[in-house]
């Protein structure tokens, strides 16, 4: 895979796996994969009531709250926690009973799913003013614009309009992507790795 542009207006829209919302899915591996076999899942979601998540056997998830007042995850054996615009990528298994409650109105989120054992991943804040961000040299990256910025090769160029929810995918070691420094746009990088990687 190359560096590639996944429009937001691209993302493929289907039912939650519970049926009580609607899902938006921005990358999935193997790319046929269906709700219950993939490898691993990028997607977005509106949650516009409480209720319980869709449960994935050997999944782990981390979520992380892209619009809205906020939500309170209740994830059986960890207590609750609340997550909002400003907070941490939240990581939880995805097979454990989780509810969710709204802090207020619906809240839009970002769902990153991989397979126990098979993958692991990683999510991160990052500013676009904070510098260029290198892909790693064993992890695909996608980098979720949650602001409207531009891109640069790290050589110039005239680079790549990413409009607010679109994606840039990168290949693991391809170089690295700069950004315009007009101001402070936000950013989501997720990091996707197979499990028999070692950490350096």
């Amino acid at each position: 895979m190359l560096m590639r542009i996944l429009r937001s207006t691209d993302y493929r829209r289907m039912p939650w796996k519970n049926g009580k919302g609607e899902t938006v899915e921005i990358a999935v591996f193997p790319p046929d994969a269906a709700i219950d076999d993939f490898d691993w899942r990028i997607s977005m979601a509106t949650v516009a009531e409480d209720g319980p998540f869709s449960v994935f056997d050997g999944i782990d998830r981390t979520l992380s709250v892209l619009s809205g007042d906020g939500i309170r995850l209740l994830v059986d054996g960890q207590g609750s926690i609340d997550l909002f615009q400003h907070s941490a990528p939240h990581s939880f298994p995805a097979d454990t009973a989780t509810s969710a409650r709204l802090l207020g109105g619906p809240i839009t989120d970002l769902n990153i799913m991989t397979r126990r054992g098979l993958w692991r991943h990683h999510v991160s804040p990052h500013i676009t003013t904070d510098g260029p961000f290198a892909a790693p040299e064993n992890a695909f990256s996608f980098i979720l614009a949650l602001d409207h910025c531009r891109t640069t090769g790290l050589g110039g160029g005239e680079g790549t309009i990413l409009e607010r929810f679109d994606t840039l995918a990168l290949a693991p070691g391809e170089g690295g992507v700069a950004f315009t420094p007009d101001y402070p746009a936000q950013l989501l990088i997720t990091e996707l790795e197979p499990a028999m990687v070692r950490q350096k």
